[in-house]
Parts: C-alpha cells; structure tokens; sequence
C-alpha cells in the first residue's frame, strides 16, 4: 500500500498529549485482534472432526477392515459392535445421529442389513454410501421356495481382500489427500490376508477329508466350506439369518438325526447367538457343541476373534481341532 501525503503550509497542530497516544494505541491493538479473529478463521477453517474423515460403518467385522486401511485418519462409529447381531438389529437415535453428520457409509452389502436404507433415508443424510463386498461373487440358496443371498462373503478370505480393495478405494475418492497412505494401508493388509488365506488351506489339510463336514446353527458358513474343501451338512434354522424363529420339532429331529449318521464329533454355534437350540441337538444326537465359533461379529477386546485375521484363525483352529478322529 502507497501513503501519499498531502502538502500543507498551515501551521501544524500541536501535538496530541500522552493520553490521546494511549488511545489511539489500545485502538490500534483492538482492531489487529478483531482481524485476526475475523479473516484468519475464514482463512484457516477448524476441520470437522480434527480433521479426520467422519466414517459410519454397519458392522464389526467390516470396521476392523477400515480401521485397517484407514488408521488414524478416520473418526469411525461402528453401528453394530462385537458380538452383535447385525441381521435383526434396530437402530437408535444415536445411529440416526452418526449417519446424519458420516461423510462416509460403509456397508456389507448382499442384504446383510435390512435396516440400512430406512435408516439413511429418516436420517437425511448427504454421505457417500459404499458396499464394500462390491465385485464379490455372492452364493444364492432357496430358501422357503424363494431365492436369498448369502451376505457372509468374509468367510472366503478372498471375498475380505475384495473388502479391503473397495474400502481403499471409496476413501482415496473421498479424501484424495490421504490416497497414497490408504493405498499403502490396504497392500500392507492384503498381504497379511493372503498369509491367513495359506495358513487356513494348510490348517485344513491336517483333517481327514471325511471329517470336513459342518454343521452350525444357521448358515453362515457356505463361502468358508466352498473356499477351504468343507461341505456343510445343515444348520439347525436352515436360514442365512435366524429372523424365521425357531425350527419346528420335525426340522429338529431331521438335523439330529443327520448328525447322528455323519458321525461328526462335534457341531457349532455362534458368538452371537443363544447356544441353547444346538445344546439340545447335541444332546439328542450324543456329539459335543463347540459355542465359540466368530461368524457374523467380532468378539470384544481382549478375546482372540477381537480381530478379523483373529477371528478367522481361532475359528479354523477349533473346527479342525474339534472335528479331528
């Protein structure tokens, strides 16, 4: 800026006293105060969030995965934590809030959560949605003469690395600044899921194969015994979710007595779910129940399925443990 000055032959006025230069001092430094309270917060905007991607994720398991590729770049809320059910679960107030202010959903897909849509819609909000089992070749069985999808594509390894390519993926696009640390992130996680991928296929190869037979409470591993030479004999429910209530007496005694023919040692339930039905059918068919196995969720903190790789370990480790002469 150019201060020019004018010229002036009157005599110049007499010089302002201490107390009119303290004025004008105290004046000055309230003015540089309000402008810097004023343009450097339009300049420099606080970040939302501390500057970290606001992220809503519908399911444990699916979080871990973003957690993964994310790390600390993300503010993530988990709708349905460890050992939760995510099939008959129902939102609350809290969840409308969270899915409100995300800039990000990250959803299974496949019809995992029934309850999504409606929640997005009542919560207005404006955040990008992704289906991270995306490209996933989804298994589809008829059930009650009507054809249904199987959601539970983590089960195959294969079906958590196309997880972890989709999640990589929506949020370079939704925060380009962070692309080359989620891309790292995401290599650095698939080659530790390719290792889990080797270390099941050499786990199953240590059971005979006519002891690779499953049986669990509903049907949520179908792409576990696809993947790795199992072949599921029932599920109590007979369902991909459990929302068909109990089983009559008759689909009761049918899977008792399958069980009995098989000869497996042992059947299975969930972290997730009550263990009294497969008590009652492993009592009836004289074979031991396993209650731990991690399907649907994670377990809590402190458990060994606290994680995804953990899950999948601990699971493969007692099955054949459990099913072994």
């Amino acid at each position: 800026m150019v201060i020019r000055l004018r010229s002036c032959t009157a005599k110049p006025p007499a010089a302002p006293s201490i107390r009119v230069w303290r004025l004008i001092a105290i004046a000055a430094v309230w003015g540089l105060m309000t402008l810097c309270t004023t343009s450097c917060k339009r300049a420099e905007p606080v970040p939302k969030g501390n500057g970290r991607l606001q992220v809503v994720v519908t399911h444990s398991i699916l979080s871990d995965i973003v957690g993964n590729v994310g790390d600390d770049r993300l503010e993530v809320v988990t709708l349905v934590g460890p050992n939760g059910y995510v099939h008959t679960y129902e939102p609350t107030p809290a969840d409308t809030r969270a899915v409100s202010s995300a800039s990000v959903i990250m959803e299974n897909g496949l019809a995992f959560e029934p309850w999504i849509d409606k929640l997005y819609k009542s919560s207005g909000s404006k955040a990008v949605r992704v289906v991270a089992s995306q490209g996933f070749r989804p298994r589809t069985l008829m059930e009650g003469g009507r054809e249904e999808t199987d959601p539970h594509c983590w089960q195959d390894v294969h079906g958590a690395m196309q997880m972890t390519h989709n999640v990589a993926d929506a949020l370079a696009k939704a925060d380009p600044a962070g692309a080359s640390a989620y891309r790292a992130n995401a290599q650095a996680y698939l080659t530790k899921l390719d290792v889990l991928d080797r270390y099941i296929v050499q786990k199953v190869q240590t059971l005979p194969p006519d002891r690779r037979i499953l049986v669990t409470s509903h049907d949520s591993l179908g792409y576990f015994a696809e993947r790795y030479g199992f072949k599921v004999l029932g599920s109590a429910l007979g369902s991909l979710t459990t929302e068909g209530g109990d089983p009559s007496a008759q689909k009761i005694a049918a899977v008792v007595e399958e069980v009995r023919q098989s000869k497996v040692p042992t059947i299975f339930t969930e972290n997730m779910q009550s263990p009294k039905l497969m008590e009652q059918i492993g009592k009836e068919a004289g074979v031991r129940v396993d209650t731990s196995l991690y399907t649907d969720a994670l377990g809590p903190r402190g458990n060994p399925g606290e994680t995804y790789l953990g899950m999948m370990r601990y699971n493969v480790d007692t099955i054949v443990s459990l099913l072994k002469p």
